[in-house]
């Protein structure tokens, strides 16, 4: 096959998955991670409907994460003296699967290593020079290698996507709003709850991160691998607030693992420049939007497929695969988390409520968020086996 030597930047979810494909049909892989090890925090994740779950099966997977699933939980939201107003069941939250972030993560990593993937940890790309055979890609720290191709699986963020398409601000809309989450030193009860005021809400409990912010804001300038920077920033934004808030932020100056960062849209008109492509958040990433996992897993299976279909002429498959995808990824550049997990005033915060509290709205949002998430026919791609 032509073009088998693949550099992928990005070791979450869309790099392992999309590994893993490389490798089913013959490709060799390398997966280079800006962070030392894998991250294994994070929110839970959930997949919906026959799409993302066929993509799982024919992955070998699903069974696993049927096994390591959470099973999805109901989240009261309750006023500032703790009286629930209205339910989010597990089946809004969850999908039909809900996993750890972490462990669909380990899950993934281990079964690419397993299979010969090679990992790079703690290294990122600084320069993509395309030649006529290849890309000739620098490093951080590692010496310098030629690929036949590239692919950007490194998030909203995506530094492949910098280094080859333009600046952040040409690719990247905000949206108005920030997310922050933390692991805390003490738990704050068994029962996932979450309070608003206008522009903020917080949420404790549940799977995956012990707390959860959203709040409405302007532009910020802070450094992302500032930890005690982004701190200051969520303490700032939540000063006067009720309910549990001040205990809550308490415990995140304790915290060890925090992680904070804008809900934005990425909008791209191409997801390929000659060698180099992107995947996942890096391609069409709408922070929070509940689609993020499921795209970048059925993106791994639709962009490794048409290169096996055609025989690795990356012209062609890239070509097949924005064609082939862009329409399932519409979702991502429409809606915007923001003002429905932070509310901007008290009427609006009433108005989201209802949506739990009155089973037919409910209903009708599963509904349409189900009819998002199939709308793809899936190919029967080659039955390649790596020799």
């Amino acid at each position: 096959m032509r073009n088998s030597n693949v550099l992928i930047s990005g070791a979450s979810i869309g790099g392992p998955a999309l590994a893993y494909w490389l490798n089913r049909y013959g490709h060799t892989v390398t997966v280079v991670e800006k962070a030392p090890a894998l991250r294994l925090g994070g929110q839970a994740v959930d997949f919906k409907g026959e799409t993302h779950l066929s993509v799982l099966e024919r992955m070998g997977i699903l069974e696993d994460v049927r096994r390591l699933q959470t099973g999805g939980s109901d989240q009261e939201i309750v006023d500032a003296n703790g009286r629930r107003l209205a339910v989010m069941p597990g089946e809004f939250t969850g999908g039909d699967l809900e996993i750890p972030r972490g462990e669909l993560s380990r899950l993934l990593y281990d079964r690419t290593l397993a299979a010969g993937c090679r990992y790079v940890f703690g290294d990122s790309i600084t320069s993509l020079t395309e030649t006529e055979g290849g890309v000739h890609v620098t490093f951080e720290h590692g010496a310098p290698q030629v690929f036949d191709l590239v692919v950007g699986a490194d998030g909203i963020h995506s530094n492949v996507r910098r280094l080859a398409f333009g600046p952040e601000a040409d690719h990247v809309r905000f949206l108005g709003h920030y997310y922050a989450l933390a692991d805390l030193p003490q738990r704050f009860g068994k029962i996932a709850k979450m309070y608003n005021e206008p522009g903020r809400l917080v949420a404790i409990g549940g799977p995956g991160a012990d707390v959860f912010f959203a709040f409405a804001s302007p532009p910020l300038d802070y450094d992302r691998y500032d930890v005690e920077a982004m701190k200051r920033i969520v303490i700032d934004a939540y000063a006067g607030m009720g309910w549990q808030t001040p205990a809550v932020l308490d415990a995140v100056r304790q915290a060890d693992d925090f992680y904070l960062d804008s809900i934005s849209q990425v909008r791209m008109e191409r997801y390929a420049r000659g060698r180099v492509v992107l995947l996942g958040d890096a391609a069409y990433g709408n922070t929070l939007g509940g689609f993020g996992t499921g795209l970048a897993m059925v993106g791994a299976y639709v962009l490794a497929g048409e290169l096996a279909a055609a025989d690795g002429d990356h012209q062609v498959a890239f070509r097949r695969y924005e064609e082939g995808f862009r329409g399932y990824a519409r979702i991502a550049r429409n809606g915007n988390a923001g003002p429905f997990l932070a509310p901007g005033t008290p009427g609006r915060i009433r108005m989201r409520n209802w949506i739990f509290r009155y089973g037919f709205l409910l209903k009708l949002m599963l509904r349409l968020t189900d009819r998002f998430a199939t709308n793809i026919t899936l190919k029967d791609y080659p039955s390649m086996v790596r020799r």
